[in-house]
């Protein structure tokens, strides 16, 4: 992420995230309410300092079943204070009492029925309110690069958990395309990583030339609030002011098998990408991903900033699923993490 172009300028200010977990506060949003009966018990609790995958195992333990019949719409970061919705599958069987699992790591906040599971990246977005304590800067610049934000938005990259530890994915991720055999949990992450990585590549590049929120003649475009893409098609007055309202948004490649919807010197440009990245491109063709779209731009929603004592910072802000706080976060901040 430290190579990766940005889009303001560079970040004006200097601070250090996390030092407590109550610094990054994620509440993930489902978009919707579980519907009160059914086989499956929806559990939104409230961890700190803790991982996902470690609080469903503790939630199985607890409703004596096996791991597999928890699920979650997504992982939440573990350096963190977050609430979160798990599903678990309980057919026939009474809800489990809740208030008898005493753990300091999270709680059971409520616990509702639903039809149906709760399947991963079946949410709507999540909410942040993260500190950056230490703070050394410009803060008007800041001010001003917020203000950017909230009207443009920032580059829709993917954050450095993508990629692992010093992007120690990519490199594993190298490994298994030239025929080191990996279990199937690992597969997937790194198959992800690599097209991630791609994606990013594509989208500094556009960063670099400052087209990144910029509809071009050959681009696809992506619905806001959805996953529905349209194009290419003559950049008209109407298409562009769609664009400046928000509506829509260009895309770039998340690439597998298949041509580019992409047209033109936008199509050049991301099959110029993949030939930096050989063995990635192909190695996602033969394990059989196909081509899809991803926005290049992240529309945070009610971003603010409050400046606080002692030389901090608060940003509140919602984003979509699927996007990432430290992108836009490094946009205002040279941030080290103390954890």
């Amino acid at each position: 992420m430290t190579n990766l172009p940005h889009a303001f300028g560079g970040p004006p200010l200097r601070g250090v995230l996390r030092s407590t977990p109550e610094d990054f506060f994620v509440d993930e949003d489902l978009g919707f309410a579980p519907d009160g009966a059914g086989e499956h018990v929806f559990v939104r609790v409230e961890k700190r300092g803790s991982n996902t995958d470690w609080v469903g195992r503790e939630l199985a333990h607890r409703a004596g079943i096996p791991v597999h019949a928890v699920s979650h719409a997504g992982l939440k970061d573990r350096y963190a204070v977050a609430r979160q919705t798990f599903s678990l599958h309980l057919p026939g069987k009474a809800d489990p009492d809740w208030t008898a699992l005493a753990h300091a790591e999270f709680r059971v906040i409520e616990s509702a029925r639903h039809n149906r599971k709760l399947q991963r990246g079946a949410l709507k977005g999540n909410f942040f309110r993260i500190v950056v304590r230490g703070i050394e800067g410009e803060r008007e610049s800041a001010d001003k690069i917020v203000e950017e934000i909230r009207a443009h938005g920032v580059p829709n990259y993917f954050g450095e958990q993508r990629f692992g530890r010093e992007s120690a994915n990519l490199g594993k991720a190298r490994a298994m395309f030239a025929g080191r055999r990996v279990q199937r949990h690992e597969r997937s992450l790194l198959l992800s990583a690599a097209r991630s990585h791609l994606f990013n590549a594509v989208l500094a590049a556009r960063v670099e030339r400052g087209e990144w929120n910029t509809p071009l003649d050959g681009d696809v475009f992506m619905l806001a609030g959805s996953h529905s893409i349209f194009g290419p098609e003559p950049l008209t007055p109407k298409l562009l002011a769609r664009h400046v309202a928000g509506d829509i948004a260009p895309t770039g490649p998340m690439w597998g098998a298949g041509e580019l919807r992409t047209r033109d010197a936008v199509a050049e440009l991301e099959h110029s990408v993949a030939r930096q990245f050989p063995e990635l491109a192909a190695g996602l063709v033969a394990n059989g991903l196909r081509q899809a779209r991803r926005s290049l731009v992240l529309r945070p929603s009610e971003l603010t900033i409050r400046w606080l004592p002692d030389a901090g910072a608060e940003l509140s802000f919602n984003l979509s699923s699927g996007s990432y706080a430290t992108v836009l976060l490094r946009e205002i901040f040279d941030y080290r993490s103390a954890n």
